[in-house]
């Protein structure tokens, strides 16, 4: 295969890919930001329950402000300073259109899917462990097809991410992201067993994890 001719004939959308990624995360910073500061101002016990220091849970908050924090960053400053690509280990052989706009394609669908059920949660929605919550188990709606529909969208998201930017700075950022990812779900998952008990374990015999 011609991969020079493969990267040449994608230029333009791996300059589309450029910008849309700095737009994408800015959006995506935007849209929790102020998700999180309405629903602190509605919800008196508050929405956001990283755990005590140093537990799993904690870990991967951390995990996650971190990434995203750092990946706006690149994202943004790769706009202004393109030659900053020189610097996260691009995978020039992947960095072709079929892979780029997939990945296009599967990070916005990640994004939209965790939307949607953001949207879907209302009030039920927690960012962590709320000790004191939840009153009712979700099992129905997109929560009768997966457990963790929303982190299905994150981890799309991730992969997607991945396929629109190949390069060693956002494998690592896939990587840690899917552990983090597991991690959590297993804190909540034996959160929800011991609060739910057999209804958790019905719940959890009949629906995947995963899809």
């Amino acid at each position: 295969m011609n991969y020079q001719l493969l990267i040449d004939d994608s230029a333009p959308l791996i300059e589309f890919t450029r910008v849309y990624l700095a737009l994408f995360y800015t959006f995506v910073a935007g849209f929790y930001t102020f998700r999180i500061i309405y629903k602190n101002r509605t919800t008196p016990s508050g929405v956001i329950f990283p755990g005590e220091k140093y537990c799993t849970s904690w870990w991967n908050h951390a995990a996650f402000k971190f990434f995203r924090a750092a990946i706006w960053l690149v994202c943004v400053v790769r706009v202004f300073v393109p030659s900053a690509d020189n610097y996260l280990g691009m995978f020039t052989a992947f960095n072709g259109w079929p892979g780029v706009m997939f990945g296009n394609i599967l990070l916005t669908a990640g994004f939209a899917l965790s939307m949607l059920v953001h949207f879907n949660m209302a009030s039920l929605w927690r960012s962590g462990i709320d000790p004191n919550g939840p009153e009712q188990l979700k099992t129905t709606g997109l929560y009768s097809y997966s457990r963790n529909p929303m982190y299905v969208g994150v981890a799309a998201a991730q992969i997607g991410f991945f396929l629109a930017l190949p390069c060693v700075f956002s494998l690592v950022c896939l990587l840690i992201g899917l552990y983090a990812l597991y991690r959590q779900i297993t804190v909540e998952e034996t959160h929800l067993a011991e609060r739910f008990n057999n209804d958790y374990f019905k719940y959890k015999r009949n629906v995947p994890r995963w899809l």
